[in-house]
């Protein structure tokens, strides 16, 4: 398998953290912003909506979407819930990391870590995607306060998606971390996993 990835995307290293969690090897084209490999990629129609990360299967089929590809390579692995409910519990966290936390966590974190996105940088937004951001890791902070983990009592890919972003939001994003032990002790459970690659890994 082919795995397009951003090095600096937490989309792109959730894919990564799951295939070496899981031991699957993937061919990987690091394709970072301006790169020509980027362009190449995008001229070869390598990238099914145009964006980062894409894994193209060993029969040539190119999937999209990251958590569409977590999907993918976690069906039968550990971090994929035997349980139905829990199964479901799970696509719902991964559901509102990419429609409530990945536009404002992220988003915060590229506005402050990339120097072609820095016009859009201005004070205004900064510090309402903060307020923004502080709201969204408390709804997490309620939830892992009374369990490990996000879903059932165990690491699933609920788990992994919402780590992408999470763990680097205090150091890239400037989010008070401090405010929230539950979540700080939920990503040392995660960074603990056995086979965990670092987001440049």
């Amino acid at each position: 398998m082919r795995l397009y990835s951003m090095p600096s995307s937490g989309n792109s290293y959730k894919v990564r953290l799951l295939a070496a969690l899981t031991g699957q090897s993937l061919d990987r084209v690091d394709c970072e912003y301006g790169s020509a490999a980027l362009q190449q990629a995008k001229d070869q129609g390598a990238l099914p909506f145009g964006k980062l990360p894409a894994l193209r299967l060993d029969d040539g089929t190119t999937l999209a979407e990251s958590n569409a590809i977590l999907c993918y390579l976690g069906e039968g692995t550990a971090y994929w819930p035997a349980n139905r409910t829990l199964r479901a519990q799970m696509l719902g966290w991964m559901f509102w990391e990419q429609y409530n936390h990945e536009p404002v966590i992220a988003v915060r974190q590229a506005l402050v870590s990339y120097p072609h996105r820095a016009a859009d940088a201005t004070p205004d937004r900064l510090a309402d995607l903060l307020d923004r951001g502080h709201a969204l890791l408390s709804v997490m902070e309620d939830h892992l306060a009374t369990q490990a983990w996000l879903v059932g009592d165990a690491a699933s890919l609920a788990d992994i998606c919402l780590y992408a972003y999470t763990h680097s939001a205090g150091t890239r994003g400037g989010f008070d971390m401090d405010r929230f032990p539950a979540v700080r002790a939920w990503l040392a459970r995660v960074a603990a996993l056995p086979g965990r690659v670092t987001i440049h890994g």
